[in-house]
């Protein structure tokens, strides 16, 4: 099946871009999520119309892209949750947690932008997480897991 692309997606091609994907991967995520368009020659002619706006839209998307990722330089996460004695936790930290926890700060992050490759944080320390606000633009954060008892004992103290 081939497609045009209306935006850049990783690994595939840029705007504009003529690719050919299985047909379940376009019909069933590109098409809907408005990614991408059949490309026959009404979609063609269709797109070199419009293209000036879709350029337009994603250089916006762009740039709120490199904004809020110069935002998030440096910024630094606790998150507390019940841990065992050897520093393994009783459940794990996902993308939920990091995304409130970044909600909490006044950063607006959804979950799918949030990635974790070796899943989810299982152990107590500092982890840094990687962020793909857009096909371009990646930004990181640290995120610090304490044990609830750690936070006890600083607060004794």
């Amino acid at each position: 099946m081939e497609v045009i692309l209306l935006e850049k997606i990783q690994n595939l091609g840029k705007l504009g871009d003529k690719v050919r994907v299985k047909p379940g991967y376009g019909r069933n995520y590109l098409i809907p999520r408005k990614k991408a368009v059949p490309a026959t020659a009404d979609n063609v002619a269709k797109f070199e119309t419009q293209r000036a706006e879709l350029e337009r839209v994603q250089q916006a998307a762009l740039g709120e892209a490199e904004a809020r990722a110069a935002a998030l330089a440096g910024v630094e996460i606790l998150i507390v949750a019940k841990a065992g004695s050897e520093g393994r936790l009783y459940g794990s930290v996902g993308t939920n947690e990091i995304a409130e926890a970044l909600a909490g700060l006044g950063h607006s992050i959804e979950k799918r932008e949030i990635r974790l490759p070796t899943g989810p944080l299982r152990t107590t320390g500092r982890h840094t997480v990687e962020l793909q606000l857009h096909a371009d633009v990646d930004a990181s954060v640290v995120i610090v897991v304490a044990a609830d008892s750690d936070r006890e004992n600083s607060e004794q103290a």
